[in-house]
């Protein structure tokens, strides 16, 4: 990963315990476990529930959305921090393990769509969840999963290579400038394909076109309204965590400062 893991001055930093302890990790690579954590969770749950529709109404406008667009301040957070203190080539590997976990949720849901149901369940008496029930959502949800996928694989790196040039240009200044102006163009991309691909066949062109339109002017109001949230988030791991932002250098090498290392009495421990 570029930045933290590349070169002497930039690598993991992994201090022995005691023997029945196992490691101890330093505060960076604690923080980047947790993001990868809720940044996935966060993708895959946005795919699955994609398949409801809203109402939102702003003013005089109705305008109709994808419940999808839910965890989207989450995972914009989350990049927008990944990006400025773990490099692109962190960023990018969160990006593949996300694809691969969403690939791997396709799976599963297909799989348990295609395993025969338990008599018990047609009963007229049965209150449970019935196979029809399910295959609505969860056989839905697969179409959606495969048009996010695409959408967030072309969203995702446009995203990052935008971020990091954006830095590169302003000479590691000016945070909310590559924030925002590295979501505004990838999220039109990630916005355009989910939808087109999600919803052609299903509904109308100009239905398409609408929710195309009213998700990604939420999606803009949401980038320029999170923007006091990303100084905070960038705030509270510089520093409460003391971890240092990763800096490009004159050539855009990226420079970590090492990160404090986490005291055996800090470890979580298992009951």
């Amino acid at each position: 990963m570029e930045g933290y893991c590349c070169g002497s001055e930039a690598r993991y930093e992994v201090a022995s315990a005691h023997e029945n302890d196992g490691m101890l990790l330093d505060r960076r690579l604690q923080l980047f476990v947790v993001l990868v954590g809720v940044f996935v969770t966060s993708l895959v749950v946005g795919d699955i529930i994609s398949v409801k529709l809203f109402e939102a109404k702003v003013g005089p406008v109705v305008a109709v959305m994808s419940i999808g667009i839910l965890p989207f301040p989450v995972t914009f957070l989350l990049t927008d921090i990944l990006n400025e203190f773990y490099g692109k080539r962190a960023a990018r590997f969160v990006t593949w393990v996300g694809f691969f976990m969403a690939i791997f949720a396709v799976v599963v849901i297909a799989m348990a769509v295609q395993v025969p149901w338990a008599p018990l369940t047609r009963a007229p008496d049965f209150s449970g969840t019935v196979e029809g029930s399910f295959n609505n959502v969860f056989a839905g949800s697969q179409r959606f999963l495969v048009a996010s996928m695409m959408a967030y694989l072309v969203g995702q790196f446009c995203d990052i290579a935008i971020f990091n040039g954006l830095k590169r240009l302003t000479r590691n200044r000016f945070l909310w400038v590559r924030a925002t102006g590295s979501t505004l163009v990838s999220q039109l991309l990630d916005t355009v394909v989910v939808q087109y691909v999600a919803w052609t066949g299903v509904l109308p062109n100009s239905t398409i076109l609408g929710i195309i339109y009213t998700s990604y002017v939420v999606k803009l109001l949401v980038a320029v309204g999170l923007t006091p949230f990303i100084y905070l988030g960038h705030a509270f791991v510089e520093r409460k965590l003391g971890i240092a932002p990763l800096v490009l250098g004159e050539n855009g090498e990226p420079i970590a400062p090492p990160a404090p290392p986490v005291t055996q009495e800090e470890q979580p421990r298992a009951a």
